[in-house]
């Protein structure tokens, strides 16, 4: 990158466990639709330089709490709070100004742009206030690409549509890491991959974390969570039921949980 040339990107984040507080976090999070009660006293936390990992049945509301963690949907009642700042966020905009970014299973990529124009998207570089400047837009996505270890994506000039999974998904996981100042929620990055490019994005979200961000995981693959993440939680029915450092769970004491047979916080009437 020239001096010269623009970049609107936000600082990498200073690494670090969680000897602060949470990223990001949920409080006692109400969330209905008519008269069907999805999140019921929901809570959630997020610490910067970890995986949590969020767990749950089909059902038990974690897609509700991560649209409300993402300014998809208003919760009804309770908090959201930013390191530790109360935040009302009205639409996905507004979670993105605060550090929030959000790679969704569908990964929201254009399929005839190439990697550095999906990284870009809405946040283009001009020449002349009017052109795009695909030239220096390239050389800070190869750059990035090179800090976060993305090894998948070799030719930053084709149109992602013939990229393969595992390389889509890179280039959404990059996207959100380079965009992103606290957090990073991802939802089901490996579900349709196969085992090499599986073991790839896993690396990715460790170099994620490591950068410092907080990211957010969830996933239905308990042998994925217990390999990549630091903490998890578990969501049963609306709630948060369970809580476990990585090193405190095994799958037998997760599929409990999810289950109903095991609990460790106290669950909301």
């Amino acid at each position: 990158m020239t001096s010269s040339e623009p970049s609107t990107m936000p600082p990498v984040p200073a690494t670090g466990g969680s000897a602060s507080g949470p990223a990001l976090e949920a409080r006692s999070i109400v969330k209905s639709f008519g008269t069907v009660r999805a999140l019921r006293g929901s809570s959630f936390e997020a610490y910067p330089g970890e995986v949590t990992a969020l767990v749950g049945d089909n059902g038990a509301g974690k897609s509700t709490l991560i649209k409300v963690l993402s300014g998809v949907y208003s919760p009804d009642a309770g908090e959201v709070l930013v390191d530790g700042n109360v935040v009302h966020m009205g639409n996905p905009r507004d979670a993105a100004a605060l550090g929030i970014e959000t790679v969704y299973q569908d990964l929201a990529l254009a399929p005839d742009l190439d990697a550095a124009s999906n990284v870009f998207l809405g946040r283009e570089l001009r020449r002349f206030r009017v052109l795009h400047d695909q030239g220096a837009m390239r050389r800070q996505t190869a750059a990035r690409f090179k800090e976060l270890g993305v090894g998948l994506v070799q030719d930053l000039r084709v149109p992602v549509a013939s990229f393969s999974g595992g390389q889509r998904q890179s280039v959404a996981i990059a996207r959100a890491a380079m965009w992103a100042e606290h957090v990073i929620i991802m939802d089901e990055p490996t579900a349709a991959l196969g085992v090499v490019q599986t073991g790839k994005v896993l690396d990715l979200i460790r170099s994620v974390r490591d950068r410092g961000l907080a990211v957010v995981l969830i996933s239905h693959n308990l042998r994925e969570v217990l390999e990549v993440a630091d903490r998890i939680e578990v969501m049963r029915l609306g709630a948060r039921v369970a809580r476990f450092r990585a090193n405190e769970a095994d799958i037998e004491r997760l599929i409990a949980s999810i289950s109903g047979a095991y609990a460790n916080e106290v669950v909301p009437a």
